[in-house]
């Protein structure tokens, strides 16, 4: 999927688009634009927004306080922080002498820019990331080069995908990294690492001097393999022994758990010395978060909304996730691993006739059946294109089941038929 936007422009230089944005840009070109009913996007980055059963009501209106129109703190307010801290003690830090405090939480403005102050923040050091993962990993790694240098740590098909802690930790020590970026759950695999392995991530990170960033931005959607409604989420927050000596950042939001990604409100949690780095970063890059969004996003994490909210979320989700496996199943579609986390699906097409087993060709004849998809190479994190050019995930495509039941079901019919011919 060639794009103009790489050559040189004057000065400036344009970035080729990546994953979801990539995706859309040629969907644009065949008519496609956000809400329009006639087109099916199966591949979108966003839990559906709208109203859903056994959920709080959706917040209709926000009021401006004259405070408002003013700068606020870079590291956001402190009831906010302070929420979030609470959010992480009562979730996951239950009778553990060391909790998080408000000066353990900086507020960013969204989830790519929480990860990106982190990227700015780093020292001089090898990076390890994983592969395959969050495609926007790509150009916020490769932006801080040569100061860092990213390392590939590729998770293994017979694997799963998934890294066990054991394993990373060799990887870190072999590798020699100063810090490891990874999403749990993972996007796009659907691999959530949990229990001792994820304690064997937390151990490996304070064992090597390692920072361990922790995407968990998908913390709530966790399915249980045998189809039924998981418990609750899942965090490295339930591991760490001490919140200010591990190095642990946790970086999450509203921005899917909560359904409001059009808030922009993402955090990150960890030791205030790491937080302190996190702020400095925030007044050179953005300067901080609106202040209305903050004080309306207190009211989202009160406990009992919340947990309505996210109990809500993986009834309605598990449900999706459920139909979109056993359909793709019936087309063909392949699955190492079947989803335990996010809203996506990582499937191999190795099965299909031609050219529908790959996914570039996939995805075209996708889109002219108005379906959008994303195609697996995306996920190919490959920081300033160090590796070899040439993806492995060719015949790899992630789909998402982000969008309202009835239309995943239509997406699902419509790629149905178009495999029939």
């Amino acid at each position: 999927m060639k794009d103009a936007r790489e050559e040189k422009r004057g000065a400036l230089r344009c970035l080729p688009y990546m994953g979801v944005i990539a995706v859309v840009a040629e969907a644009e070109k065949l008519g496609f634009s956000n809400g329009d009913p006639d087109w099916i996007n199966l591949g979108q980055g966003q839990p559906e927004v709208g109203e859903i059963e056994g959920a709080p009501e959706r917040v209709a209106q926000i009021s401006f306080e004259p405070i408002d129109h003013a700068y606020g703190p870079v590291h956001g307010t402190q009831e906010l922080r302070q929420r979030v801290a609470d959010h992480y003690n009562r979730l996951f830090r239950r009778g553990m002498m060391s909790q998080y405090g408000p000066d353990n939480v900086a507020i960013a403005s969204g989830g790519r820019l929480a990860l990106s102050r982190a990227a700015f923040s780093l020292a001089p050091a090898r990076v390890g990331y994983q592969v395959p993962d969050y495609s926007a990993y790509e150009d916020m790694l490769a932006g801080q080069m040569p100061r860092i240098e990213p390392v590939a740590i590729h998770a293994k098909e017979e694997d799963g995908f998934a890294l066990p802690g054991d394993r990373l930790a060799v990887e870190i020590k072999e590798k020699n990294l100063g810090a490891v970026i990874i999403s749990n759950p993972c996007n796009p695999t659907g691999v959530v690492v949990k229990g001792d392995d994820l304690k064997g991530w937390v151990t490996a990170s304070r064992d090597n001097d390692c920072v361990l960033l922790s995407d968990e931005f998908y913390s709530h959607f966790i399915y249980n393999l045998d189809g039924s409604v998981a418990d609750g989420p899942v965090s490295a927050a339930s591991v760490i022994d001490n919140v200010e000596e591990d190095p642990v950042l946790i970086f999450d939001g509203l921005t899917k758990c909560f359904r409001y990604p059009g808030w922009r409100i993402g955090w990150v949690v960890g030791p205030k010395k790491f937080i302190e780095c996190f702020i400095t970063a925030g007044s050179a890059l953005d300067g901080g978060p609106a202040r209305v969004l903050q004080r309306a996003a207190v009211d989202i994490l009160e406990p009992s909304r919340a947990d309505q909210e996210t109990t809500a979320l993986r009834k309605t989700f598990t449900k999706k996730r459920n139909l979109m496996i056993d359909r793709l199943k019936t087309m063909g579609v392949r699955f190492t691993r079947e989803s335990e986390g996010t809203f996506y699906l990582w499937g191999c097409l190795d099965g299909l006739p031609a050219p529908y087993n790959n996914a570039e060709e996939f995805f075209h004849a996708a889109l002219k059946e108005k379906v959008l998809t994303v195609p697996g190479f995306f996920f190919d994190v490959n920081p300033g294109k160090q590796r070899e050019v040439g993806s492995k995930f060719d015949q790899w495509m992630r789909f998402s089941f982000g969008p309202p039941l009835d239309a995943v079901k239509a997406g699902l019919d419509r790629l149905e038929a178009m495999l029939k011919g």
